[in-house]
């Protein structure tokens, strides 16, 4: 006997399997697009909200660099300087630079490779805080180096003086794929605690200053007739591909839907086909 549903004996007809079949690859398609646009849609969010926080960040940090200069954090701010409240700050800083602790820090700019020139500044509470000077050629590094090679020679300081300049935070590690050499004294990044370390310096700032192209400092005695360090060459550069990005998830999620909403259609139009009998 066959009941109206087309079930005969417990069992599914041939008429009826195509259909719940059919019926059965319709949900499956619903929910992995259902999964699918859920997802897309959240990542292009979440770039949206990514876009929001970087446009904000490089508003905060145009204010910084273009504001009138700020005394740099003195040791009792030390633990709360951070790279969102303090990173590029205009900052002036006030002691005494000691060139024999002075350090080099490999460096590719616009003027070509080279090395950073970083010397401590001690102010009259024997704190110290590292100033980029600027660039210096391979040529003036290796001088330099033979200047500070002799370990018998005393401190030589500068005269009191003041420095302006952008507060950066610490680069602590190495560079891509390569690590600072403490021992060789062989430097990829501004890491300043390893600097400080290697240079036998305590109370040293978290942070060092990118000396200003107009900051006036004095002749570095040993240096001598080299040329002086190029300062002022401080990239300030933020990638912001996140609109790019929320736009790209977007348009997937679309890409979803429709898709799925063409099987569906493509599906349905097979299923309401009639299926001829054999003569």
């Amino acid at each position: 006997m066959t009941d109206r549903h087309g079930l005969q004996g417990g069992s599914v007809s041939k008429e009826a399997e195509p259909l719940l079949r059919s019926r059965s690859a319709r949900v499956v398609l619903l929910v992995l697009a259902a999964v699918l646009t859920t997802g897309f849609l959240a990542l292009g969010t979440w770039q949206v909200y990514r876009l929001q926080w970087k446009l904000a960040l490089i508003e905060r940090v145009e204010q910084r660099v273009h504001a009138a200069p700020v005394q740099a954090p003195g040791s009792d701010r030390w633990p709360q300087v951070t790279a969102a409240s303090d990173e590029y700050r205009h900052v002036t800083v006030r002691g005494r630079l000691d060139y024999r602790a002075s350090v080099l820090t490999q460096a590719t700019t616009e003027l070509g490779a080279g090395f950073w020139l970083l010397t401590p500044v001690r102010d009259e509470d024997g704190n110290n805080v590292f100033v980029n000077r600027g660039f210096v050629t391979a040529q003036t590094a290796a001088r330099l180096r033979e200047a500070l090679a002799d370990k018998e020679a005393g401190p030589v300081l500068s005269e009191p003086l003041a420095i302006d300049g952008l507060l950066r935070i610490s680069e602590p590690g190495g560079g891509f794929l390569r690590e600072n050499d403490p021992a060789a004294d062989r430097w990829h990044s501004r890491d300043i605690a390893a600097i400080a370390q290697a240079r036998g310096l305590t109370r040293v700032a978290p942070y060092f200053v990118d000396a200003a192209a107009a900051t006036p400092v004095p002749a570095d005695p040993l240096l001598q007739d080299a040329e002086p360090p190029v300062g002022g060459l401080t990239v300030i550069a933020f990638h912001n591909n996140h609109l790019v990005y929320a736009l790209t998830w977007y348009a997937l999620a679309l890409m979803v839907v429709a898709a799925a909403a063409w099987m569906l259609r493509g599906r349905s139009g097979k299923a309401g086909r009639p299926t001829p009998s054999p003569r």
